[in-house]
């Protein structure tokens, strides 16, 4: 049985240091000068591959067995329910390692103290296209490259932006065909490359 945390969907908070989000509208001047326009991120999506980090949330017991695995509930524009991981781009300037943090608290709020791995050296790299065949990957938006991190969690997890809820599983369920196929753009292959990487795919 999945176990779930809830939240209704909401407004993130005021932040102080804000960090925008590729999706909303231009910020005041001053702000990041690595973020883009709608019409700027549109006209790049068409003549370059984008970079992107990806994240699998776990939790781990005390001898650092991943016991629990966290897939993120998502409703598309179209009103269809898919399932998927903590994801972004990485900005202008900068590091992996700030990137995947930033997202890691922008998918899972504030208090999720994600543990970031010790190397920036990734589990798996993905390569989306827009259309399928290429690869296992697809992103109907563009051509992306990921870089894909298995991260322990260790605080409360209060999804944020568009998610709808963080459902907690054990490796197993997580495994399965039928969690898979809820994955979007393939990313049940990667979901099962991270179990892989931690020794927990059966």
């Amino acid at each position: 049985m999945h176990k779930n945390e809830h939240m209704s969907v909401r407004t993130p908070d005021p932040d102080p240091e804000w960090t925008p989000d590729p999706d909303d509208a231009r910020p005041p001047d001053g702000a990041n000068p690595g973020w883009l326009s709608d019409v700027e991120l549109a006209e790049v999506r068409r003549r370059l591959p984008l970079l992107y980090v990806e994240a699998v949330p776990v939790r781990v017991d005390g001898l650092g067995r991943v016991i629990e695995v966290g897939v993120l509930l998502r409703a598309k524009s179209t009103g269809e329910m898919t399932r998927t991981l903590v994801s972004g781009r990485v900005m202008f300037g900068e590091t992996l390692r700030n990137a995947l943090f930033r997202h890691l608290e922008k998918d899972l709020g504030p208090m999720a103290f994600p543990q970031l791995p010790a190397s920036p050296v990734p589990f798996s790299v993905a390569e989306y296209f827009p259309l399928p065949g290429l690869t296992v990957f697809t992103d109907e938006r563009q051509h992306a490259v990921s870089l894909a991190y298995v991260v322990p969690v260790t605080g409360t997890c209060d999804p944020r932006q568009d998610a709808l809820e963080l459902t907690w599983m054990t490796p197993d369920e997580a495994a399965t065909p039928e969690m898979s196929a809820e994955m979007e753009g393939g990313r049940g292959a990667l979901l099962r490359a991270a179990l892989a990487s931690v020794g927990q795919l059966r």
